[in-house]
């Protein structure tokens, strides 16, 4: 195959592949083994033979070759010219017409530091384990900044450790400063507010506690905690919005297909699964275990594949309720991006899996959600026994006053904040039915949405009791 058919290949050609590339040394054929990245039409990166030797390719075509390509080879350079730990460059080639190619040693058995962080996320903020794992991340972003270089997409995927040694990747996001001295104080900071703002919210508490290990490669700045954090919230917002955006459009993450007669969009992992669930999704709701059934919306749980997930129809109940639905997105969409909003914002909601709207000539009709299953119990169920007694578990009633908090903190409105719509999973309460939930612009807004919520909880208990006593003096209020 030659570089620039890859354009047709689509987003999973069969493999092996055979290109045929050249270098300086003649012409010889990378064997493609697998692939670890695909932009389709533009980009495809994996695992392959090159002249007997196992080596990582990044193959770039279509019409931005030269430049990514460009990128990518300066990046390279700059990290080995600066002395930085960084794969080896061994052979690369850009041709007019075809695409250009890097192929780099391949690091046996390495772990992503994004790898290795996911198995340790779940403890509590600042382990010690996830202290070895940010201060590996940290002392090496330290040891680039000191060397006038930065990471523009600065996160831990692209940090890979082998053997003890931490290897900085992907050339094309390196930039130059004044290569070989100290990275002005201003970038440091835009740079570390980046990989800040791509780890868990709940550890923003811990950052000045993180930021020692830089300080130990690095003391060259003093980097005011302040000026930090307004970086990582404005890396943050834009990550938020631009991580929903993809939600709507094909791309890594998600399968999405828009026409006139309907919408689908789909984790990109969950594909296989969900596509043939989808087109059963009436008479799955039929065979399901039905939460609801008829008026606006119909919930079931099913089973496939011995997996327990719930499905949602939101129906359309006659010629008028149509009038009011058609022209706007659907309650499933708004529950799809809503769900991974939260999940986004580290707020604990079963994962939206799949959406489906099906529309006539463009106009919206029925529409399907598909979410993990919460296997818990709900509030109600929950806090049942202690209405009179007032002494429901001091460990969930925190915990509902923290994702109180986290809805204030991120201005979320619930829109329906009943009982039954938090479930205890994992010791944290879990937000299901997203349909009416609104991210606020302005305090302004939020403040009376809040108030709603927090009274419509508070109504499911009576006023009297000694639980709404206790909720009612410990759940959080906006500041007067």
């Amino acid at each position: 195959m030659r570089l620039s058919e890859l354009k047709q290949a689509g987003r999973s050609p069969a493999l092996p592949l055979t290109i045929t590339l050249a270098d300086a040394a003649g012409a010889a054929d990378l064997q493609l083994l697998s692939l670890l990245r695909v932009l389709p039409g533009q980009r495809y990166v994996g695992a392959g033979i090159w002249r007997g030797t196992k080596v990582l390719a990044k193959l770039l075509v279509g019409g931005n070759a030269a430049r990514h390509f460009q990128r990518e080879l300066d990046g390279a350079r700059l990290l080995a010219a600066q002395g930085l730990t960084t794969p080896r460059l061994l052979a690369d080639g850009l041709k007019e017409g075809e695409g250009g190619w890097l192929l780099f040693e391949y690091l046996e058995h390495a772990e992503s530091l994004g790898d290795a962080w996911a198995a340790v996320e779940a403890l509590p903020m600042l382990a010690d384990e996830q202290h070895l794992v940010l201060g590996e991340a940290l002392t090496a972003v330290a040891q680039m900044h000191a060397k006038g270089l930065w990471q523009e997409d600065l996160h831990l995927d692209n940090l890979l450790r082998q053997d003890g040694k931490l290897y900085l990747i992907d050339g094309a996001g390196i930039k130059a400063e004044t290569p070989g001295q100290q990275l002005s104080r201003q970038r440091v900071l835009e740079n570390l507010g980046v990989f800040f703002a791509q780890l868990p919210k709940r550890l923003e508490p811990f950052i000045e506690e993180a930021l020692v290990h830089y300080i130990l490669a690095n003391a060259e700045h003093a980097l005011p905690l302040e000026a930090l954090q307004k970086q990582v919230d404005k890396v943050r917002n834009w990550r938020l919005k631009d991580y929903l955006d993809k939600a709507g459009r094909e791309c890594t993450l998600f399968s999405v297909e828009r026409n006139l007669s309907g919408l689908r969009a789909i984790r990109r992992d969950e594909v296989e699964a969900m596509r043939p669930l989808l087109e059963q999704a009436d008479a799955l709701i039929d065979q399901g275990h039905l939460y609801k059934t008829g008026g606006a919306a119909s919930v079931a749980r099913i089973e496939v594949a011995g997996r327990k997930l719930v499905l949602k129809r939101y129906n359309i109940k006659n010629t008028a309720h149509w009038f009011k639905r058609f022209w706007r997105p659907s309650r499933a969409w708004h529950s799809w991006i809503e769900g991974h909003r939260l999940a986004f914002l580290d707020i604990a909601t079963p994962r939206p899996l799949a959406v489906l709207e099906q529309r006539v000539m463009g106009l919206r009709s029925t529409a399907y959600l598909v979410t993990e299953y919460a296997d818990g119990p709900d509030l109600i169920e929950c806090f049942a026994p202690y209405v009179d007694s007032g002494e429901a578990p001091d460990e969930q009633v925190e915990a509902l006053a923290q994702v109180m908090r986290q809805l204030i903190r991120e201005r979320i409105s619930h829109g329906d904040f009943k009982g039954h719509n938090l479930f205890w999973q994992d010791g944290q309460w879990s937000l299901i039915d997203l349909d009416a939930m609104c991210q606020h612009a302005t305090q302004l807004s939020f403040a009376p949405a809040f108030a709603r919520d927090r009274a419509r909880l508070l109504r499911n208990w009576p006023s009297g009791s000694a639980l709404h006593r206790r909720l009612n003096e410990v759940l959080p209020r906006l500041a007067e």
